[in-house]
């Protein structure tokens, strides 16, 4: 066996949807902070995200993580989060999955009934408290980083389906929240091609029109889902279909997908603190969110109302990898189909 380049990982899955932990092979990634990492990582390591996430190794809808040591001196590990679709500031369900893998091979030192870990995020500080009972991790929960509404109730103009509305929010990534209504389309699987079709090109003439801009998070700046809201969603329980970009539906409740959809409904006053908010996939599985407090955003004078929210899930790890290259791999990057 000869391999010019070998990557360990756990693999799992919260509610549905891969996490590729990855513990080992990457090595430390230059930076001053966990977004400075993610930032680098996407200039000069990109090739290993494509390796692990796309095919033959990953598939159109991969998810992982890269652990690394933590530069916050409160934090207990670092995280790069990566997928097909590049390297987000912040992920729910990896998140999750990370908590459960640290747990459940001893990563941290476990403590029953709940073990708590800091992690340093590109987002920001996030700590989850992991559920444990005879050394298995049983649920999360995630304190995520402050999450806001930029826009309620605007409209974009999108090519074939016309003036579309659309809300806006940030949980760790941005998200336009739009009603299937709106579209014409029903919370149908059977319709995921003519819905997925639909997040694209809102995607696209939103980031065309009027992208946003995180105060504080250099390089995000860009709208890469689309909560698609089910006719009879409430403050209370929600279900969505959620495209995202380049092209696939997240199979979890999506944890910062959560925080966005709060931090909208609180926006308009629907959602008050420490209320249970349920938020249901395209498949069914469910996150528990609530928010905790109120904060802020930004510089004094120009800060944003804030919430910060709490998401509750499971994960489950589900296989043990150590991915090679081959020096003689025709796909050394690997490939979308």
């Amino acid at each position: 066996m000869r391999s010019s380049r070998m990557f360990t990982a756990v693999d799992s899955h919260t509610e549905g949807m891969p996490t590729r932990v990855v513990t080992g092979g990457v090595g430390a990634i230059p930076g001053e902070t966990m977004n400075d990492r993610r930032l680098y990582f996407m200039k000069h390591m990109d090739d290993i995200r494509l390796l692990l996430m796309t095919e033959p190794r990953g598939h159109a809808a991969m998810s992982g993580a890269i652990l690394q040591p933590a530069i916050r001196h409160d934090a207990d590990w670092g995280v790069v989060y990566i997928e097909v679709s590049g390297c987000l500031p912040m992920c729910g369900h990896g998140t999750i999955g990370v908590a459960t893998v640290l747990v459940e091979t001893g990563m941290v030192p476990v403590v029953e009934p709940e073990t708590i870990i800091r992690l340093d995020t590109p987002a920001g500080l996030v700590v989850a408290r992991v559920a444990v009972q005879d050394g298995h991790a049983e649920s999360v929960t995630i304190e995520n980083v402050p999450s806001f509404c930029v826009r309620l109730d605007a409209s974009v103009s999108v090519p074939t389906l016309g003036e579309v509305s659309y809300s806006l929010a940030f949980g760790g990534n941005f998200y336009a929240m739009v009603d299937l209504d709106a579209v014409g389309l029903p919370f149908d699987r059977a319709r995921q091609h003519d819905i997925l079709s639909a997040g694209l090109k809102i995607m696209d003439a939103i980031n065309l029109a009027a992208p946003p801009h995180h105060p504080t998070i250099k390089g995000v700046d860009l709208v890469h889902h689309v909560e698609f809201i089910a006719p009879g969603s409430t403050a209370r329980h929600s279900r969505h279909a959620m495209a995202i970009h380049p092209g696939w539906f997240d199979r979890s409740p999506c944890g910062t997908g959560t925080s966005a959809r709060m931090a909208e409904l609180w926006a308009r006053g629907l959602l008050p603190l420490d209320q249970e908010f349920v938020n249901e996939s395209f498949i069914g599985s469910r996150f528990v969110g609530r928010l905790v407090r109120e904060t802020t955003v930004g510089a004094e004078g120009d800060a944003v109302p804030a919430v910060i929210p709490t998401i509750s899930g499971r994960a489950w790890l589900t296989g043990l990898g150590q991915y090679l290259l081959d020096p003689s791999d025709p796909y050394p990057t690997g490939f979308t189909f």
